[in-house]
C-alpha cells in the first residue's frame, strides 16, 4: 500500500515539582512555577515559550502549564516515532537545566515531566494525532465511520489507566483518556472534548487538504504502542479515502460506550450499535481488521505494503489475540496497557498491596516520566521488557534533525540558518518569514515538498 500520508503528533505533558526526601510539599513551586523555570532558557533564546525547532517541530507552554511538543511533518510511520521519541529527549534536557537553576537559586523540588493524560486533581491533557487527508465531501461519512473505531481502539492502545471506584478501591481500565471525552466530533476542544475535532484547520492547501485532527488517544510510551495507534489509522484511512463505506458499525450512544468499554478490560462486554445489535469491543475491532485486511487482498495491495504496515496489522491481530485468549503475555513488552498491568501486579505481589495503595499509585506514575533515570521506560526497555523499533542514533539525530522528505525540511533549515545568522524570524507551520524592513515571506502549502527554490533564496538573504 503505497499511499503517501502526513502524520503529526502533538503531545501535553503533565508537570508536577516533587519535594525532596523528608521535605515539606508546601515548599516546592507550583506547577505554573515549575514551567516557568523549564522555559526560561527557551524564552531566552527565543523571545518566547511558543517557538519552532531546527528539527521543524513546535515547541511551547500550552494552556494550564503544559509543556506541548509537535513534531514536524513525517510521511512515514517509523519516522515518526522517532521523532516523537525526539521531543522526550528535548524536553527531559529542559527537565534537567531546569532542576539544575531551581537548585542554583535554592529551591527545593524536583521538576517532572509525566507523558499520561490526567493528573491527580482528574485534570486531562490530551495527545492529538493528526493525518492529512485529501479534500472530500463526505468527511462527515469518514468522520462517522471513523468514531468506533476510535472508541474501540483503546482495547490496544490504551495506556492503562488505575481508577478510582465511587464506592472504595480501585480497577484497572484501558485509557487514562476515555472518561474525559464528551462528544463524538465537534469543532471544540476543550469545552465538549470531542474524539475528532473538526474545525478546519489543513495548514497546507486548503483546496486539496483536509486535517484530521483526533484527540481521543492516550499518551503512549511504548514506540510500538504509538507505531500500531498510528499505523492501524493510516490502513483504515487508506481503505476509507478509497471509497470503502463503513456504515454497520456506528454505536448507539458513543459516549456511553467509550467509558463502558475502557473499563471492561475482557473487551468482551457487548455495546448496543445503532442498528440494535450488540457487539463487544473486540468484535469490532475484529470486524475493523477483517474488512482492512480483505481490503488490501482484494485490490492486490497486501504485496506492497511496507514492514511498518506488515508488522502493524501482525501486532493488530496479535492484540486481539491476546484479549480473545486472555493471555496478555502476547503483548505485554509491546502495547502500553499490558506492560504496565503486568509491572503493577508484579509488584501488588511481591508486596501484598491494593491497587488503591498510594505505592501502586507512585509506581504508575514513574511509568511515565520521560527521565531515563526517574522513570521506568529506560530500564523496561534495556531488560528487554519493552520492545523498542527505533534506536538510540535515529532518536538523537531527529533532535536537531528536521524529516527529509517533508516541508519539515524547509522549516527546520530555515530555523537553523536564522539562529546561526541571529536574524530575527517569524515561522508557523506554513509561513517562513525574515522580520526585517522588506518582510520577505513565502507560503508553503504543500507539506509533501522538501525542496523549494523560493525558501532557498530567503535563506540567502538571511547572510545578507
Amino acid at each position: 500500500m503505497t499511499v503517501r500520508r502526513i502524520f503529526g503528533v502533538e503531545t501535553e505533558y503533565g508537570i508536577t515539582c516533587a519535594a525532596p526526601p523528608g521535605g515539606d510539599p508546601g515548599t516546592v513551586v507550583t506547577a505554573d512555577d515549575a514551567a516557568r523555570y523549564l522555559f526560561r532558557k527557551v524564552v531566552q533564546w527565543g523571545r518566547s515559550s511558543n517557538v519552532f525547532l531546527r528539527n521543524g517541530a513546535r515547541l511551547y507552554l500550552d494552556v494550564g502549564s503544559h509543556p506541548e511538543y509537535a513534531t514536524a511533518e513525517c510521511d512515514d510511520v517509523h519516522q515518526l516515532v522517532v521523532n516523537d521519541r525526539a521531543g522526550e529527549v528535548i524536553l527531559d534536557q529542559m527537565v534537567e537545566d531546569a532542576n539544575v537553576l531551581l537548585a542554583a537559586e535554592g529551591v527545593p523540588g524536583t521538576i517532572h515531566l509525566f507523558k499520561n493524560n490526567v493528573d491527580s486533581a482528574g485534570n486531562s491533557f490530551g495527545c492529538h494525532e493528526n493525518y492529512l487527508v485529501r479534500r472530500r465531501r463526505d468527511f462527515q461519512a469518514m468522520g462517522d465511520a471513523l468514531v468506533p473505531f476510535f472508541i474501540t481502539r483503546q482495547i490496544l492502545t490504551g495506556a492503562g489507566h488505575i481508577r478510582a471506584r465511587a464506592g472504595g478501591g480501585a480497577t484497572y481500565a484501558f485509557s487514562q483518556r476515555a472518561d474525559q471525552m464528551w462528544d463524538a466530533m465537534s469543532s471544540a476542544t476543550t469545552r465538549s472534548r470531542p474524539i475528532i475535532n473538526t474545525r478546519d484547520e489543513p495548514h497546507g492547501d486548503a483546496d486539496l487538504y483536509r486535517r484530521l485532527h483526533v484527540i481521543v488517544g492516550d499518551s503512549s510510551v511504548a514506540e510500538t504502542t504509538t507505531m500500531l495507534k498510528v499505523g492501524m489509522t493510516d490502513l483504515l484511512l487508506g481503505m476509507l479515502e478509497d471509497g470503502v463505506r463503513v456504515r454497520d458499525l456506528a454505536l448507539a450512544e458513543p459516549m456511553r460506550a467509550i467509558r463502558e468499554i475502557s473499563h471492561d478490560t475482557t473487551a468482551t462486554v457487548p455495546v448496543e450499535l445503532a442498528t440494535g445489535r450488540r457487539m463487544s469491543a473486540l468484535n469490532i475491532q475484529e470486524e475493523f481488521l477483517g474488512r482492512v485486511s480483505d481490503y488490501l487482498d482484494a485490490r492486490g495491495h497486501a504485496e506492497g505494503l511496507t514492514d511498518v504496515q506488515r508488522r502493524v496489522l501482525e501486532l493488530w491481530e496479535r492484540g486481539l489475540r491476546a484479549l480473545r485468549e486472555d493471555d496478555p503475555s502476547l503483548v505485554d513488552t509491546e502495547l502500553d496497557w499490558a506492560i504496565k498491568a503486568r509491572l503493577l501486579e508484579r509488584y501488588r505481589s511481591r508486596h501484598t498491596l491494593a491497587l488503591d495503595d498510594p505505592r501502586v499509585a507512585r509506581l504508575s506514575l514513574a511509568y511515565h516520566d520521560i527521565s531515563p533515570t526517574r522513570g521506568l521506560a529506560t530500564t523496561l526497555a534495556r531488560r528487554g521488557l519493552m520492545a523498542r523499533i527505533t534506536t538510540d542514533e535515529e532518536v538523537a539525530a531527529a533532535v536537531t534533525e528536521p524529516p527529509r522528505t517533508t516541508r519539515a525540511k524547509l522549516r527546520g533549515d530555515f530555523v537553523a540558518r536564522a539562529q546561526e545568522r541571529r536574524r530575527d524570524v517569524t515561522v508557523d507551520w506554513v509561513h517562513l518569514k525574515i522580520n526585517d524592513a522588506v518582510q520577505r515571506t513565502v507560503v508553503l502549502k504543500d507539506p509533501f515538498a522538501p525542496v523549494d527554490e523560493r525558501v532557498d533564496a530567503l535563506m540567502a538573504a538571511l547572510q545578507v
